[in-house]
């Protein structure tokens, strides 16, 4: 697997290389904005770890480019950076990034991060190939999302909220449990991560602002079936 460091700092970018060395990955470093959009286009990643600031561009406007570009828009994405602020975090997540990560950081703990998005980009699915709600098709084996018949780009974290809540449909889920199954560890940025993604899916599959229902200061829950 062969992941992207986009960081300025020597140091916390030599650390983070070596820690995915060590677990057998191959990193790539980036020391400013454009450098890391011009080395993902060019390249084929597997992740891109994303510091905030950047010289040149800074992180918000390469993680916009990449989501921009076909190529680029599914790769996963964890955001780094020592700005701990929510109003930051939710400006990442809302640009798109599928984490966050606050400096600063235990190096295990980001390979856990990394280790946790990436198996649940690419876990296995259940037995049926393809999840159907109203206009919405997800075909698990082509990794597809599409909406009356047009491909709809999701992130990878986007993909896997809306597996997981298409596979629990009729259920109320909690932003606690949504934090736990889709994200996969006890996520430390607070629920309102959960919140900003469900807004992107319903800006990217209009369908889901009435099917995908507000639980008033609990979760979400997915109509079971056509919303009339």
């Amino acid at each position: 697997m062969r992941i992207l460091i986009a960081e300025d700092d020597r140091d916390i970018a030599e650390l983070v290389a070596h820690y995915l060395q060590k677990s057998g990955w191959t990193a790539h470093v980036a020391r400013a904005g454009d450098e890391a959009l011009a080395y993902a286009r060019a390249n084929a990643v597997d992740l891109v770890l994303l510091d905030v600031m950047l010289p040149g561009l800074s992180g918000i406007e390469v993680c916009r480019a990449l989501r921009a570009d076909r190529a680029t828009a599914a790769v996963p994405i964890i955001m780094l950076t020592a700005r701990a602020e929510e109003a930051d975090r939710v400006a990442g997540l809302e640009t798109g990034a599928d984490d966050y990560v606050s400096k600063p950081f235990s190096p295990n703990e980001l390979i856990a991060r990394i280790r946790a998005l990436m198996r649940r980009s690419h876990r296995a699915g259940p037995t049926e190939t393809a999840l159907r709600l109203g206009p919405i098709v997800m075909d698990l084996d082509s990794h597809i999302v599409s909406n009356d018949g047009r491909e709809i780009k999701l992130t990878a974290k986007e993909f896997m909220l809306l597996q997981y809540l298409l596979e629990h449909r009729g259920r109320v889920l909690s932003r606690d449990l949504l934090l736990g199954d889709v994200w996969g560890y006890r996520y430390t940025g607070g629920t309102r991560t959960v919140d900003v993604h469900v807004r992107r899916l319903r800006e990217k599959l209009p369908f889901l602002v009435d099917a995908l229902v507000t639980v008033k200061q609990f979760g979400y829950k997915l109509a079971h079936d056509e919303v009339s």
